[in-house]
């Protein structure tokens, strides 16, 4: 398995990345085409316009209600799953959380991990971590699995694989699993993944996983899967590990069945996942199965900033469907690879900002046409497109202005010579005086016009005054202004 180093890309580099992605064709051929296909069995999942948008608003209240009350749930969590045997961590960054993890597997002299689905971990780059630190972490997940093979970063958050081919994915199992032939036959590259993964269930000395939803109600920890690799990792090994983000918690075990709903037909077009394993402790007297050992690590990371603010606190609402990458015309033609963070796509932009500051995802918010296609079909109506330009204008705030709650990185677009541009021409237009001063002296000194003028000359020719203004030529034909 690759031991490549999979730290994030500077954003600094967005610009550089999009247009590569974009003079590839058979990138975007396939990203076109699967994007597509995603589209479409949405829409078959949703039918009636009307349920729709009643599941909607359920699944919106059953979101804010749920941040609304976010610190009690937490707290309430934490004792339900205390009370149930379960040790609760805390972990305030990637770096605690990390931490958390590798003292775990030392306590326990565990050096293999094997891995369910989990975007938490791709965010604070466990793999990476324990592979430094002597623990090996095998992903499980099929596309996880894959792209763990490739040394790549998965490129959309449900689907990791999406921009593989299954010529891709052949070469990559010829080459990288003992005695597998090159083949394109989607089922035979599924049961050859599954072979070479069934072992390594059993050799595992920890499983992790993470969580989609938890109810502090029950304190039952609720993970949605497709591929039975998530039940396998926290029911076979001796100790299990769950990372969940701390926005998961909703109040109430029946809270989470409009989100599940809502999750499945928004994600991948199915009404239904073929698991959904609920997990509320680790194994009891006289039970066979099931974890000697459950942890739960709650991760911030940065979404306590996000929390703070009332308008960016709807950031947090996201199910982690990808639905708005789905039908977002930016990601489809990109892909995920170009943002350089672990979420990409529309939720990516508005997220990552929180967790990795604006200093390294400034460029990312401007990556929209605000088309509003994201927030038409996110399941918990996040307005997106409204989040984006409040992220482009915490970028382009002064940096030294004191502000109720300041985001990481404030100011990282700033720039003190727009700011001048712009107080100079408020100015002008202040007052007629002012206004008619500044109108004859542009015609008078219109050589005198910079021929770099910012942003603006990077792909057009330098603004010139005319040499007589719109009032002179009404003056001249005895016309009033």
């Amino acid at each position: 398995m690759s031991a490549q180093t999979l730290h994030f890309v500077p954003s600094a580099d967005f610009h550089a990345r999009a247009r590569a992605a974009l003079d590839d064709p058979k990138l975007r051929q396939s990203f076109r085409g699967a994007m597509d296909f995603l589209q479409g069995k949405r829409s078959a999942q949703f039918p009636d316009a009307n349920e729709l948008e009643q599941l909607r608003d359920l699944g919106e209240a059953v979101r804010k209600h749920a941040l609304a009350h976010l610190p009690d749930l937490l707290v309430q969590l934490e004792r339900k799953l205390t009370e149930a045997g379960v040790q609760v961590h805390w972990a305030e960054d990637a770096e605690e959380a990390n931490r958390i993890i590798f003292g775990i597997a030392q306590e326990n002299k565990a050096r293999r991990i094997i891995k369910g689905k989990s975007m938490a971990s791709e965010e604070i780059e466990l793999n990476h971590y324990l592979a430094e630190r002597g623990v090996a972490c095998m992903e499980s997940d099929m596309g996880e699995y894959i792209v763990q093979m490739a040394g790549e970063k998965p490129s959309h958050i449900v689907m990791p694989a999406i921009h593989k081919t299954r010529a891709d994915i052949g070469e990559l199992f010829e080459q990288n699993i003992p005695d597998t032939p090159y083949t394109e036959d989607v089922d035979t590259l599924i049961q050859t993944g599954r072979r070479a993964l069934r072992q390594a269930f059993v050799d595992a000395d920890i499983g992790l996983s993470g969580v989609n939803f938890a109810a502090a109600d029950t304190g039952t920890l609720w993970l949605v899967e497709n591929e039975g690799n998530g039940r396998l990792s926290t029911t076979v090994p001796d100790i299990h590990i769950a990372i969940m983000g701390m926005e998961k918690v909703v109040a109430k075990l029946e809270h989470i069945v409009p989100l599940a709903s809502l999750l499945t037909r928004s994600a991948t077009g199915q009404a239904i996942t073929t698991y959904f394993n609920l997990i509320s402790g680790p194994r009891r007297p006289g039970e066979k199965d099931g974890p000697r050992q459950l942890h739960l690590v709650l991760l911030d990371n940065g979404r306590s900033q996000a929390y703070a603010d009332e308008q960016l606190r709807a950031t947090l609402q996201c199910i982690r469907c990808g639905a708005c990458m789905n039908h977002c015309p930016v990601y489809t033609r990109v892909g995920g690879h170009a943002y350089g963070t672990t979420y990409p796509g529309p939720i990516g932009k508005i997220i990552s900002p929180h967790l990795l500051g604006l200093e390294e995802t400034a460029d990312l918010a401007t990556a929209s046409s605000l088309c509003g296609a994201c927030a038409e079909v996110c399941p918990v109506r996040i307005p997106i497109p409204q989040l984006l330009v409040r992220l482009r204008g915490e970028a382009n705030r002064n940096p030294d202005e004191e502000v109720v709650h300041p985001l990481r990185g404030q100011g990282a677009k700033y720039s003190r010579g727009e700011r001048l541009v712009w107080r100079f021409w408020s100015g002008a237009f202040a007052s007629p005086a002012a206004y008619r001063t500044f109108r004859w002296a542009a015609t008078r000194l219109r050589a005198l016009a910079p021929k770099q003028q910012m942003g603006w000359t990077d792909h057009r020719e330098p603004l010139q005054p005319a040499a007589r203004s719109l009032a002179d030529l009404l003056k001249a034909r005895g016309q009033p202004e």
